[in-house]
C-alpha cells in the first residue's frame, strides 16, 4: 500500500492544498493521502494557527468529501506538546506496518529539513516528496533529499484570511463547502465591538 502524509495548518484548506494532493495520487500512484492537520508545530511556536484544531479538521473533512483514496488524520491535534512529524510517522508506520510512506513537503522546506526532530530515523520510516511553488531549477542538495514535483500554485492560507478580513471575496480560492464553513463559524472575520 502506498500512502503520502500530508501534513500542515491548513488554515483554511484551500484549492492549492488540493491540487498538490490530486497530483501527488496521480504521480505517486497512491491509495491513500492522507491530510495531517497540525497541532503544535514546532517551527511555528510564535505563530498559532489562526482557526482551532476542531475548526480546521472539520474544514479539510468538508474539502475532502466524497474523495474515497482521500482522508483526514487528527493525530497531531491529540496530541499534546509540539507534533514531530517522525511521531506520526511512527505511529501510522505501526498502523500499516506493510505501507509505503510518503511525505508530502514544500520546498522551502527542504533547507531546514535536517534540523527536523529525530530526522534520521524519519529518513527510515518516509520517503520524502518535496512540492515546488516556484519554476526554479531544483538544487542538486535538494534533489538527492527528495523527489521533487513542480506545480506552480499563486494561493495561500494567508491571503485568504487577509481577504476574509477586509470583507473581499475568497470565492475560488477554496470549496464551496469550505467556503460556506468559514463564514457559517465566523472564522477569520474581525470581532466587531
Amino acid at each position: 500500500m502506498r500512502i503520502a502524509l500530508f501534513g500542515g495548518s491548513f488554515d483554511p484548506v484551500h484549492h492549492g492544498h488540493l491540487l498538490l494532493a490530486q497530483d501527488a495520487l496521480e504521480q505517486l500512484q497512491l491509495d491513500r493521502l492522507l491530510f495531517i492537520p497540525a497541532g503544535i508545530n514546532p517551527h511555528k511556536l510564535q505563530s498559532a494557527p489562526k482557526a482551532d484544531g476542531s475548526k480546521r479538521l472539520r474544514m479539510l473533512q468538508a474539502a475532502i468529501a466524497g474523495e474515497e483514496r482521500l482522508g483526514v488524520e487528527p493525530l497531531e491535534l491529540h496530541r499534546e506538546g509540539p507534533s514531530y512529524t517522525v511521531d506520526t510517522a511512527e505511529a501510522l508506520q505501526e498502523r500499516w506496518p506493510q505501507a509505503r510512506l510518503f511525505l508530502l513537503l514544500g520546498e522551502d522546506n527542504l533547507p531546514k529539513l535536517h534540523t527536523w526532530h529525530k530526522i534520521e530515523r524519519l529518513k527510515q520510516l518516509v520517503e520524502f516528496v518535496c512540492f515546488g511553488r516556484s519554476t526554479e531549477e531544483t538544487s542538486p542538495s535538494a534533489t538527492a533529499t527528495a523527489l521533487h514535483l513542480s506545480r506552480r500554485v499563486d494561493i495561500s492560507s494567508t491571503e485568504i484570511r487577509q481577504r476574509i478580513a477586509a470583507g473581499l471575496s475568497i470565492r475560488y480560492l477554496v470549496p464551496e463547502s469550505v467556503r460556506a464553513f468559514i463564514y457559517a463559524h465566523a472564522i477569520y472575520q474581525p470581532h466587531k465591538p
